[in-house]
């Protein structure tokens, strides 16, 4: 990592994984795995690798071919630096420019460096703007300090590893963000809502507002796909049942009233009650 003239050695760790449930594909009757051919559709024969090309689509079924070493020579340089560029207040930043998070972690020699960076950007209140090369394509990223990451996962919260840490988070390019209207989906008008209406809103925010703790939120799909798949190893049923449709609101200010009287007793359990989802697609 270059920080001006300060180069600090780290290695660079995924902070995420995905741990949706993954089904395969398999012929209905005898579980055999389903398998893919590469095909072409003009007279559906198979096409090995050494035959297959890649191509551009410039207009509708018009391609202009490249070889693998024309290809080869337009990637970025390799480059395993992360260069900072700025440093920038980080409400300053929209989240929609966020992808994919990892740790930094200093190798040995780097550890004073890194500990100096932590310690600046702490007291700058700053996150630095960066420049990084990753698997042949060039990512704006944002570093910033995390002062625990992963909370709210398995393990020992006082295993004594609280040092903040610092987090790389790679980002779109301005020109990735796809522009939006509302008139986009055929709402040409917002009607202005009563102040009734807004300060029963209100209320409502405020009787489910709390602070951030991750580990109350859990994936309720996987924890039943997981328990599906428990059930049917040991030979049960799995039950089917049908949801019901959610109602339309045609009264706002009743589905308001009804939303702040059920929300009294603070916010639920937001990962395992659907009471807040119901409540929330009331208002």
């Amino acid at each position: 990592m270059s920080f001006g003239l300060v180069t600090i050695p780290v290695g660079l760790y995924t902070a995420t994984e995905n741990k949706s449930p993954s089904f395969n594909q398999l012929r209905r009757g005898d579980n055999s795995r389903i398998g893919y051919k590469r095909v072409a559709k003009a007279d559906d024969t198979e096409v090995g690798y050494d035959d297959i090309v890649k191509g551009f689509e410039y207009e509708k079924d018009r391609f202009v071919v490249f070889e693998p070493d024309e290809i080869a020579s337009l990637r970025p340089k390799s480059s395993r630096v992360i260069d900072i560029e700025s440093f920038v207040p980080l409400e300053e930043i929209d989240p929609i420019y966020f992808d994919k998070p990892y740790y930094l972690g200093p190798e040995e020699t780097g550890a004073k460096a890194y500990a100096l960076l932590s310690s600046a950007m702490k007291e700058s209140g700053k996150v630095a703007l960066c420049r990084v090369t990753m698997r042949d394509k060039e990512h704006m990223a944002v570093l910033r300090l995390v002062e625990r990451p992963g909370t709210g996962t398995e393990g020992d919260d006082d295993a004594g590893d609280d040092e903040p840490v610092l987090v790389l988070n790679t980002m779109h390019w301005p020109d990735e963000i796809r522009e939006f209207s509302l008139s986009d989906v055929g709402i040409d008008e917002i009607p202005e809502p009563r102040q009734a209406e807004v300060d029963m809103a209100l209320t409502l925010i405020e009787n489910y507002s709390g602070s951030f703790s991750p580990e109350e939120y859990v994936d309720t799909y996987r924890t039943r796909v997981i328990d599906a798949v428990q059930a049917k190893v040991e030979g049960e049923e799995i039950a089917v049942v049908e949801e019901d449709e959610p109602a339309s609101v045609l009264d706002l200010m009743a589905a308001l009233k009804a939303s702040v009287e059920s929300s009294k007793g603070g916010k639920s359990d937001a990962g395992t009650s659907e009471d807040a989802d119901a409540d929330a697609k009331a208002s």
